[in-house]
């Protein structure tokens, strides 16, 4: 009989979804487990075959878990906020809602047709107004609320204000913006505008002036990971920096919980140091210098204050308030040019930039704290604003960058640390004794930088400090594709919307484009004001916005009263397994534990962590092909023949590439400009080139899985993307070995049949074919337990094979197999379960128990060696002593016609091992 997969496949999609096999409720009596993919953005392009990677690994461990007798959650939603759709609203004036539907529906059918166990009676969308409910609501708490370092925990805005009207603000230890200190007396004369002004540096959503990547092209704001070498990553346009009144969220008040937090994570070690990096916790001390003639106090942060005698100018970050304040008239010229330049470059790219040196001069100096001496004011694009204070003190002989700043200015340069030579590069190591530095000579590194900070606590000119270099997040995006904020201004000053009066939606507008005034796109909006005529903010949330908390809208979608229910989401509690890629290591991983430690300190949810396990899958890169074409010509030559004549490589479609080999008549049809090609051929055929790049429609190397599905079938595709390679890594993809994967699920199919009839027998295996099944058990759990599914599909090719050639038909046996192969091939493991007599869909059914007598061995194959070259095996029980094996190799035919007429004159047997006969 066939193995028609296509009938197969419809067939059992159609059965999961009419009888809604993969629907989960809460059930106290099974143990939970959690499988979540990062959530995707559906893309008008839809899935390539490098999209189902992570998704295809995350399905097989949730059936694996499943029949395991765990309650599976397996959800699957939408990212549905974003520029692409915006962009193409505004080219083409369609609502963007409207595409963002029809990607949706796109993308839907490609999972559906992968055979995908998502609950999608769970399915989420950002831009439905029921979903950003919650978002809006998140936002009304975290402006509703500070953080207390004290009990390092967020706390109600209101316990605040009482503080402020009994005692002021000098008490008062909070993650906040600079803030003059008030007493209770002067708290309550101001008024409410003013009141609400302070709080503003209290809030953990909070409007301020900030520095951003402004867009002029696409009109918005950008994050850092949308930026990349100067230049928007959707489009390609000129990024600039510049300061703007924006929404933030304090996500600085959590670094040390969320640094302190990965601890307890199953993550991997590299991409824990990513993070780690990106948090940035530094030990140091914060110091004041005095400005002269001046009544300015420069406060900077250093992690080596045993090098402050080697101070030999200060630098501000061109942003700091201070460049204006601290800027003579002779120099302002000189520094207007400077931080205009400056502009066009991002905070990323003057980290990464190392070689550039540029800077201009204030015409003010600083006073050193110990000396007294006098210290130049630079301005340089190498501070930035958001680390420490947006100001530092220069040791050009211990900081490299310092060093080449010196260099390029002639700016002195004074050794503080011994140990190296400073005349052509810095000594940046920790190492060394105090030299050229007053009181701390002759100590050790580590034994100064204790000594520097007790001597600056003690002279009052500074205070020792820990120092995050995370910054917070901009939550504010002039854009109309986005969550509306549940915000209205009076007097200026923001106040939040009641939860009655939510979700806030979007309004309509007439076009997408920021108003003729400069105002964002919900400027056009008619009447977009409060019923008491306030203005309602015209910025929408960013695309992360709707991401952070997703997960734990899964666990009670459709909840109109919470986020997520208490016995929800005490039931759930966490994501157990998380599967995405690294690029959201510094971006949504973050913003999403500050989310959740958030929601966790106000009692909406039962964990500080909502990550447990996280894995991210590598990339398949696309398998490019290649044509070679004669120059000046329409003649194609054959790879192995290019050689022979001057032939310019171009890329071609891999659809209508086998093998590398070139369908011929596909590449006429396929361009206009090809339609009379002529090809100079190698034993009758066009052998392409090829090359591994990355997968992208310019070098039409773009596989679309809908064609693998409909050539091979889904569950050869799931197969096939496992066993190109491990998880982790990244692999090209090749269609050249996909054959073989279909193969082996052909014969496979021929186990249940003989002929054209399906055929099973009864009865207990033969211990031959019970010896194969429990191996396999054992092989396939390990390695699903260890995320190695590359290894799982070799494993499952052997033991088709050896259970064909004992010619096993036995049923208990063979419903084994395909319980351990249904995680990764769902559709023909529910045909052949089904055809076996089963009721109920294989995943009701469980995993099976690995049996050790089953697989141990009672005999070994002894290689038997003549004086020493081995002549044949003999397979002997492992009971037998040195005797009795030494007997059983004398009477052996075979021995005798090596031994012939002669006597052994030695017999040497080691146990388990070898035997050897001297003749």
């Amino acid at each position: 009989m066939e193995y028609t997969f296509k009938e197969i496949e419809q067939k059992w999609q159609k059965y999961w979804n009419d009888n809604k096999t993969y629907k989960v409720d809460v059930d106290a009596d099974k143990p939970k487990f959690y499988v979540l993919d990062m959530f995707p953005y559906p893309s008008g392009a839809g899935l390539h075959v490098g999209h189902p990677l992570g998704y295809i690994a995350s399905d097989i461990y949730s059936r694996y878990k499943t029949l395991k007798g765990f309650n599976v959650l397996h959800p699957m939603g939408y990212d549905a906020y974003g520029l692409p759709a915006e962009q193409y609203a505004i080219q083409t004036g369609q609502h963007p809602a409207i595409t963002t539907e029809q990607n949706i529906t796109r993308y839907r059918e490609q999972l559906d047709k992968i055979g995908f166990s998502f609950d999608w009676d769970r399915e989420v969308r950002t831009c439905n107004p029921d979903y950003y409910k919650w978002t809006q609501w998140a936002f009304i708490q975290m402006f509703n609320h500070y953080y207390d370092n004290n009990i390092e925990k967020a706390q109600p805005i209101s316990l605040l204000v009482e503080k402020f009207e009994t005692e002021g603000n000098a008490n008062v230890n909070a993650a906040c913006s600079e803030t003059d200190i008030f007493t209770a007396e002067e708290w309550k004369a101001l008024s409410n505008t003013q009141q609400q002004e302070i709080l503003l540096n209290y809030r953990l959503a909070y409007l301020a002036d900030t520095l951003v990547n402004w867009c002029p092209e696409l009109g918005t704001v950008l994050a850092n990971d949308e930026v990349k070498d100067g230049y928007s990553e959707r489009g390609g346009h000129p990024v600039e920096q510049k300061k703007m009144r924006q929404w933030s969220l304090r996500v600085s008040a959590y670094a040390k919980r969320l640094l302190e937090g990965m601890e307890t994570l199953e993550w991997t070690d590299s991409l824990k140091e990513i993070q780690k990096n990106w948090i940035g916790r530094s030990v140091g001390a914060e110091v004041n210098f005095d400005v002269k003639d001046s009544d300015i106090k420069m406060e900077i942060f250093t992690t080596r204050p045993d090098t402050i005698f080697g101070v030999t100018f200060m630098v501000l970050a061109p942003e700091s308030d201070l460049v204006n304040e601290l800027t003579t008239p002779d120099c302002q010229s000189d520094i207007d040019a400077y931080i205009e330049a400056t502009k066009k470059r991002t905070e990323r790219e003057r980290l990464a930039d190392v070689k550039t040196v540029s800077g201009a001069f204030t015409g003010a100096y600083a006073i050193h704290p110990f000396t007294g001496e006098e210290i130049p004011i630079w301005v340089s694009d190498y501070v930035l604003a958001g680390y420490g204070t947006g100001a530092i003190m220069a040791v050009p002989a211990h900081d490299s960058r310092d060093y080449a700043f010196a260099k390029k200015f002639e700016l002195p340069i004074i050794q503080v640390v011994s140990g190296g030579d400073i005349s052509e590069e810095s000594y940046d190591a920790k190492s060394g004794q105090a030299m050229n530095s007053d009181f701390l000579n002759g100590l050790e590194v580590k034994d100064a930088i204790v000594k520097a900070n007790e001597e600056v606590e003690a002279r009052g000119l500074g205070k020792k400090k820990i120092n995050y270099r995370l910054r917070d997040a901009i939550f504010s995006r002039q854009r109309y594709w986005g969550e509306p904020f549940p915000v209205y201004f009076k007097e200026n000053m923001p106040y939040m919307m009641d939860m009655d009066q939510l979700p806030l939606e979007l309004p309509e507008i007439d076009k997408y484009l920021p108003t003729e005034s400069g105002k964002p796109p919900l400027g056009r909006a008619k009447n977009w004001k409060t019923e008491e005529g306030h203005q309602i903010e015209l910025n929408t949330m960013p695309g992360f916005a709707g991401s952070s908390a997703y997960y734990l809208r899964y666990m009670d979608p459709r909840n109109n009263d919470a986020l997520v229910s208490k016995e929800a989401n005490e039931y759930w509690q966490d994501v157990d397994l998380y599967i995405g890629g690294t690029e959201h290591a510094t971006g949504h991983l973050i913003y999403s534990r500050f989310w959740n430690k958030f929601l966790f300190d106000i009692n909406e949810v039962c964990k500080d962590e909502p990550f447990r396990k996280l894995i991210n899958q590598g990339m398949i890169q696309g398998r490019s092909n290649f044509v070679y074409r004669v120059k000046n010509s329409n003649k194609f030559v054959s790879y192995g023949l290019r050689k022979e004549h001057d032939t310019t490589a171009i890329h071609v479609d891999v659809n209508i590439v086998k093998n590398d080999i070139l369908d011929t008549e596909a590449f006429k049809a396929w361009r206009p400009e090809f339609k009379n090609a002529e090809f100079v051929l190698e034993d009758g055929k066009y052998h392409c080139g090829w090359a591994v790049e990355k997968m992208s429609k310019s070098m039409f190397n773009v596989v679309n899985p809908d064609v693998i599905v409909e050539e091979y079938g889904a569950d050869t595709l799931r197969l096939y993307e496992m066993f190109l390679g491990p998880l982790e890594a990244h692999k090209p993809w090749d269609t050249n070995g996909i054959d073989g994967v279909h193969k082996f699920l052909k014969k496979l199919w021929r186990l249940f049949h003989n002929g054209e009839t399906f055929e099973v027998s009864e009865g207990n295996g033969s211990k031959e074919e019970l010896k194969v099944l429990h191996k396999t058990i054992k092989k396939i759990q390990d390695d699903i337990e260890r995320f190695s599914f590359n290894t799982s599909i070799s494993a499952f090719m052997i033991c088709v094979n050896e259970l064909s050639t004992l010619k096993c038909n036995n049923k208990s046996v063979l419903q084994d197999l395909l319980i351990l192969l249904a995680p990764f091939a769902p559709h023909i493991s529910e045909e052949l379960w089904a055809k076996c007599g089963n009721k109920n869909s294989i995943t009701k059914a469980s995993f099976p128990v690995f049996n050790e007598s089953y697989v141990a061995e009672n005999t070994h194959s002894y290689p038997v060696s003549f004086n020493g070259k081995m002549r044949f095996k003999l397979e002997l029980s492992l009971s037998l002593s040195k005797d009795e094996i030494e007997q059983e190799v004398l009477k052996c035919e075979q021995a005798k016609k090596w031994i012939a007429d002669k006597t052994p004159k030695k017999i040497i047997i080691v146990p388990k091992k070898i035997i050897n006969i001297v003749v």
